[in-house]
């Protein structure tokens, strides 16, 4: 709906910012000053132990110097509650004491049914916790006595039971006034298939109030009392209030104790919660009987950055694991991942704080591996590689992996671990084979010319950082190829020292007709960024620099440039491998290596370069080409080797 003109202005003018977001952080006496309106805080919106969230109350604006979270008192309060803009426009409105305009009599008549049967969940709450103090709850009541719940914990939580009878609550509900058709639309009751009166929905269940993040309850999930039940769990249907892939068991409290610094944790189920919640962990959640959806993936990422899933120790809480990796994987951004914690075999985290306290827990939560090593054990852990079939089925199945990743900068990084895990991997396997052989010195670090040229070739990049900046340069010139090679710069790995910003600035260019995009990407990162990249002497060679017009060029030399990248890469690679090969093999396999290296970088560059492009002084693209195999010859005649004579 539409406001009125000047409704948002009056009431951002008579809230104050720092009484809204006083509600969820603690100011820091120290940096804050009240008198001026300038205040700061640990960020609410990530985990932090520095006050870098600043709220300046003249303006109405805070800001967090952290993860960048900026915004008003709408904003704060639509991000920390979990509400839309005007459900928060009407939470600030009440405490403003200002009417918000009638809304159409449609979303009118909505809420006021959305409110209505709010009302009748808050009034089976109460009538389920009156029945867990009769003597109908008797059995409930040790039960959870047994399970180390207290009075306290009882009320904290708001525990009740639902008595074995057919129509206990739907009498109670319907005897208090309350139509029929909202307790059906509860899902607190269901239709009889009999023509009979209606039937409650929950029976001889404890019963455990599901609130969402403002504190209102929109479900239920009730545990069987009976062994022989068919449900041990049980949740109410998805109705107008309840959807149980964006919900999260414990939301609201677990929200506000992760926004004063503890860890937030992702546990099974209900008593997980309760219990971490009574040891201290208050910051715990739990989904909803399913496996963590992308919903609820994206509200706990909303609530810290790094969030950890305690998982139970057996093969299910493992299979839980990979569920969620899966998941996780294609949605991860730079910040924002998760952490695993496996409690110890056959146990969950109940058990474990029943078992040794807090303590355990602790110690647990303080050896959480981070998602790639679960990713890596999954894909590594009971398995043999000992041929080279193996060995490539594993890498195919990790790039596979990799891949999911759409995040570039996330991607390289994991791109990178398993690589250095793979190393650790193999060489592992390599010194163990060593040993049994008996020759010595095979399982040490690769000594000697040989090795220490290789590591010095591998540490020549220049050529790389150049091709960098004309792929960068070029599409800065011919802004309309950015569509085009958009994949390719989003892939683009950039290691010279500026480039990787050039990169992002590129990416998030607005392009049109007579678009200026070296207007914007000074505008983003300062003239002076540009005017270093094209100060570059070499890119006033470059054919598609002279002529901006020049598309067929440009793409020339955009496609030349990228095969000539990507077959640097490929070789520095294959020297990487060659130096690993020394620690465990006979010499002469680096030949081979470095023979098949070269052949790769010849083959890249075949029909790459056309006769007319003049690029990097290649004739055609044979005497590139001749130049790249004259390099890497000449660096084979350095290292001791001769391609003559071994073929």
């Amino acid at each position: 709906m539409s406001l009125p003109p000047g409704f948002l202005e009056e009431l951002r003018s008579r809230v104050s910012l720092t009484q809204v977001a006083g509600r969820k952080v603690t100011w820091d006496p120290r940096k804050s000053n009240q008198g001026k309106g300038d205040m700061w805080a640990p960020c609410p919106f990530h985990q932090e132990k520095t006050a870098s969230f600043h709220v300046d109350d003249r303006k109405g604006f805070y800001y967090c110097f952290g993860c960048h979270a900026k915004g008003d008192a709408i904003s704060f309060v639509r991000e920390t509650e979990n509400v839309d803009f005007m459900e928060a426009v009407r939470i600030l409105a009440q405490e403003a004491g200002m009417q918000v305009p009638e809304r159409d009599p449609e979303a009118r008549q909505k809420a006021d049914r959305r409110a209505s049967l709010s009302d009748a969940m808050e009034a089976s709450v109460q009538h389920f916790r009156l029945m867990l103090k009769t003597g109908a709850g008797h059995q409930a009541r040790a039960y959870l006595e047994r399970r180390g719940l207290n009075p306290a914990a009882l009320d904290r939580f708001e525990i009740g039971f639902a008595p074995a009878a057919w129509q206990g609550l739907w009498d109670h509900l319907t005897g208090k006034g309350i139509d029929e058709a909202q307790i059906l639309a509860c899902g607190l009751a269901k239709p009889s298939q009999k023509g009979g009166r209606p039937y409650d929905t929950f029976r001889n269940r404890i019963m455990f109030p599901i609130r969402d993040a403002r504190g209102r309850c929109i479900a239920f999930g009730g545990r069987a009392m009976d062994p022989d039940d068919s449900a041990k769990y049980l949740n109410s249907p998805e109705t107008e209030l309840f959807d149980k892939s964006r919900t999260l068991y414990n939301h609201g409290p677990a929200r506000e104790a992760a926004g004063k610094g503890q860890p937030l944790i992702v546990a099974e189920g209900y008593m997980d919660v309760i219990a971490l919640c009574e040891a201290g962990f208050e910051a715990s959640v739990a989904p909803l009987g399913t496996a963590v959806t992308e919903h609820q993936l994206g509200l706990l990422w909303r609530i810290s950055d790094e969030p950890i899933i305690a998982l139970d120790g057996d093969t299910a809480g493992l299979r839980a694991a990979h569920r969620v990796i899966d998941l996780a994987l294609p949605l991860l951004e730079a910040g924002k991942s998760l952490r695993f914690a496996v409690m110890p075999d056959g146990q969950d985290p109940d058990d474990l704080i029943r078992a040794q306290g807090p303590g355990a827990v602790q110690a647990v939560l303080d050896r959480a591996s981070p998602m790639v090593e679960l990713l890596w054990r999954r894909e590594t852990e009971g398995r043999v590689f000992d041929s080279p079939e193996r060995k490539a089925a594993l890498d195919k199945s990790l790039r596979e992996k990799i891949k999911l990743v759409r995040d570039p900068a996330v991607r390289q990084h994991y791109g990178q671990a398993i690589k250095d895990l793979r190393w650790n991997l193999f060489r592992a396997a390599s010194t163990t084979a060593a040993g049994k052989t008996g020759r010595g010195g095979r399982n040490q670090a690769p000594k000697g010319p040989v090795a220490a040229t290789l590591r010095a070739r591998q540490g020549e990049i220049p050529e790389t950082h150049l091709r960098e900046a004309v792929i960068l340069a070029v599409l800065i010139h011919h802004p309309t190829l950015l569509a085009e090679y958009e994949p390719t710069l989003e892939r683009l790995a950039c290691e010279a020292s500026g480039h990787g910003a050039l990169r992002d600035a590129l990416l998030s260019c607005e392009v049109g007709t007579n678009t200026d995009v070296e207007a914007q990407v000074s505008q983003n990162l300062g003239a002076e960024v540009v005017e270093k990249l094209f100060a570059m002497s070499h890119l006033r060679l470059i054919p598609a620099i002279r002529r901006p017009g020049d598309e067929d060029i440009a793409r020339l030399t955009l496609n030349d440039t990228i095969a000539r990248l990507d077959a640097d890469r490929a070789t520095a690679a294959e020297i990487e491998d060659a130096v690993d090969d020394l620690s465990r093999r006979p010499d002469e396999t680096v030949t081979w290596r470095l023979s098949e290296a070269a052949q790769a970088k010849n083959n890249a560059f075949i029909g790459q370069v056309d006769d007319t492009t003049e690029y990097e002084r290649g004739a055609n693209g044979a005497a590139v080409n001749r130049e790249e195999r004259d390099r890497l010859d000449a660096l084979l005649n350095k290292i001791g080797f001769s391609k003559g004579a071994d073929g």
